[in-house]
């Protein structure tokens, strides 16, 4: 290492140097002392994202960026490391996520020690993968960053074909890697531009560069497809609903809670550090897709049986809010409103750290579920509440956050995004003071649909009765994976309740970034949320609290009172079948659900529908396809097919077709060279 290291960048370097550790230690779970080692893989994995915490609020509180060099990459151009308050967030997001998946993992991977997927492989990539995220957030010259992002695209797609002996995890696997490869070059070809500009590879280099505003908006378009293909922007998001459920379940954490981040981290990087001058117009498209994203993610997630998959596109619909946020930003800070941008900016990040925690909860659930029941198929869940109580109850409370209701966290940062939107008013064009309240319209919308989603999760997995004799003999999980469900649940409600707290640390970024805080946010003190001014809106996430207790009380009171403290109890509602007994048949099905939905939006999806007569009854299938596949991923691949059937001809077999190409091939080689 060159130089001395100021405290918060060792914290970093010893989170790099831990997960690595963790990553190696798991070669030696398949041998003898097997137990031992993966209980130190997932001991080093924990300290990796304690010191990423450590280090990611020591930057926080730091007023000037850390910077470092390491000894290692080519002769002429070595590892540049800078942790500045933008780079310490994603680094917290990123610690808090991987100690909770460091005291999840040892329970969730029982079933991998004896199986035919080795915990090794499991072990190893798992290790890299973190150190891949690490390495992006703590970059600070191009060839770093892409050499960590191929290092956690690379890791992560061995991470999605663990289980390769399933069709389906392999096809993922592919389409994931073959998709990261093309936003990766994209994002090279992004960082071309400012190098050739910036005559260099390091950030400080590209900060100068004199860019004339058309390559600047080349820059731009480049980076927003390569990021934007990582973090899953719609229609770029095939391969997450694809690749996220065929992970295991606490790698699909990390990649929906952390690694979809990285993508925003590395998009707001380039676009507010990097770029120079922004421009309103990249702040239409950032807005455009995000409302596109937020709105066909969460009606997608709505047609989802499929536990994991359904949290898979809930992840487009939140990273489409996020850039929502990011999308107002840019509006504003480029036509002259620098407070409200930076209102847009702090309620994206807000949004990040929110979804890390809430997705990265409703992951570890739904792993405990596939732990504990082995199922993932919602029609074949049901009364796991009783079975499963603790994980029925964080899971409720991931839902609540996800749905942004009060007072969790999820309502906080999206409270945020419409007080940014309403002040559209400000603006002068009438194209952008017409668009951000039909944006803002959008997002209301994806609110509504959430909160029913996650109704129909909640209700057909936990309450009723069960549907399926697996999921009758469901067990609660090991104290570990309760464990970690606990903390992520406590952070979801001390991130929604202490919002000014959770501010105070987020002002860092946009005062280092572009030279603004956002003081006027905590101005009335820790009781108080006042984002634009207190006569304009004002939120007391503990006042709600106190109320929602009162009211609780209340209503107990009353209850206990009106029914003389006597519990009543009855026979079920048997929906008019008189003497019939109540049967899991009778229940509302996932499918019921969201049945209503599916008409008034019938024309985004593509949907089959079959019905099949059998001797033992009738049987229904449902099948709902994702639109973008077949107008632009579809139309490419039978491309490809088509071309590469005519290159196979090459392959004749005849001798003498192979001396012609390589005599056509001489002469053009020649008369190139001459």
């Amino acid at each position: 290492m060159g130089g001395v290291f100021p405290f918060s960048l060792l914290l970093a370097c010893v989170a790099l140097l831990a997960s690595l550790a963790s990553a190696v230690s798991a070669l030696g779970t398949g041998g003898k002392r097997g137990p031992l080692f993966k209980r130190s893989m997932f001991v080093l994995l924990g300290v990796a994202g304690v010191a990423a915490v450590g280090a990611g609020l020591a930057a926080l509180a730091s007023p000037q960026a850390a910077l470092g060099e390491l000894p290692l990459g080519l002769p002429w151009l070595a590892w540049r490391l800078r942790l500045d308050a933008l780079a310490g967030f994603f680094l917290l997001v990123i610690g808090l996520v991987v100690a909770a998946v460091a005291i999840y993992g040892p329970g969730y991977v029982r079933d991998f020690e004896h199986g035919q997927d080795p915990l090794p492989v499991l072990g190893l990539f798992t290790g890299l993968f973190v150190t891949g995220m690490l390495l992006v957030v703590l970059a600070d010259d191009a060839f770093l960053f892409m050499v960590a992002w191929e290092l956690m695209s690379l890791s992560s797609y061995f991470l999605v074909a663990f289980q390769h002996e399933q069709a389906a995890n392999r096809r993922a696997a592919f389409l994931y890697l073959l998709m990261a490869h093309v936003g990766a070059l994209s994002i090279l070809l992004g960082y071309g531009v400012l190098a050739g500009f910036g005559e260099g590879f390091a950030f400080d280099a590209m900060r100068a560069a004199p860019l004339s505003p058309g390559w600047a908006s080349v820059a731009f378009g480049l980076a927003f497809v390569g990021f934007g293909m990582k973090a899953g922007l719609v229609p770029m998001h095939v391969w997450l609903p694809e690749a996220h459920p065929a992970a295991p379940s606490h790698v699909s954490a990390m990649m929906s809670g952390v690694m979809l981040k990285v993508a925003v981290y590395g998009f707001v990087r380039f676009v507010f550090d990097l770029l120079g001058e922004l421009q309103w117009q990249w702040g239409v498209a950032i807005l455009v897709a995000g409302s596109a994203s937020a709105l066909m993610g969460v009606l997608y997630a709505l047609m989802q049986h499929d536990l994991k998959r359904l949290l898979a596109y809930h992840s487009v619909e939140n990273i489409g809010i996020i850039f929502i946020g990011l999308g107002l930003g840019v509006i504003f800070l480029a036509t002259g409103h620098p407070a409200i941008g930076v209102l847009g900016l702090v309620a994206a990040l807000y949004h990040t750290l929110n979804h890390a925690l809430f997705k990265s909860l409703l992951f570890l659930g739904a792993g405990a579920i596939l732990h504990a029941a082995n199922e993932r198929d919602l029609e074949r869940m049901g009364g796991l509440l009783r079975r499963m109580p603790w994980t029925g109850l964080f899971f409720l409370v991931g839902c609540i956050s996800i749905s942004a209701l009060p007072p969790f966290n999820g309502f906080v940062s999206e409270w945020l995004t419409f007080q940014t939107a309403l002040q559209a008013w400000m603006l002068d064009g009438g194209v952008l003071r017409s668009l951000i309240p039909i944006t803002a319209a959008m997002l209301a919308l994806t609110g509504a649909l959430a909160a029913a989603c996650f109704v129909k999760v909640y209700g057909v997995a936990f309450l009723g009765q069960a549907r399926s004799r697996r999921v009758r003999r469901a067990r609660p999980t090991p104290l570990g994976m309760r464990a970690a469900q606990a903390a992520l649940a406590l952070l979801c409600l001390l991130a929604g309740v202490f919002p000014t707290t959770v501010l105070l640390w987020l002002d860092a970024v946009p005062a280092q970034l572009l030279g603004q805080g956002l003081s006027q946010a905590t101005a009335r003190g820790w009781l108080w949320l006042t984002p634009v001014a207190p006569e304009v809106a004002s939120y007391s996430a503990p006042v709600v609290v106190a109320a929602l207790v009162l009211v609780g009380w209340l209503a107990a009171v009353v209850l206990r009172r009106h029914d003389g403290g006597e519990v009543r109890r009855c026979d079920p509602w048997d929906c008019g079948f008189g003497q019939v007994l109540p049967s899991p048949r009778m229940q509302y099905t996932a499918t019921a659900f969201s049945q209503p939905i599916r008409r008034v939006f019938g024309p985004i999806f593509r949907i089959e529908e079959r019905i099949e007569r059998r001797e033992e009854g009738m049987r229904y299938q449902l099948l709902v396809l994702d639109r973008a596949w077949g107008w632009l991923y579809a139309p490419v691949e039978r491309w490809i097919h088509a071309v590469a059937r005519r290159v196979t001809r090459l392959q004749s077999g005849n001798i003498r077709v192979y001396l012609a190409w390589s005599l056509g091939t001489l002469v053009v080689l020649l008369w190139v060279i001459s």
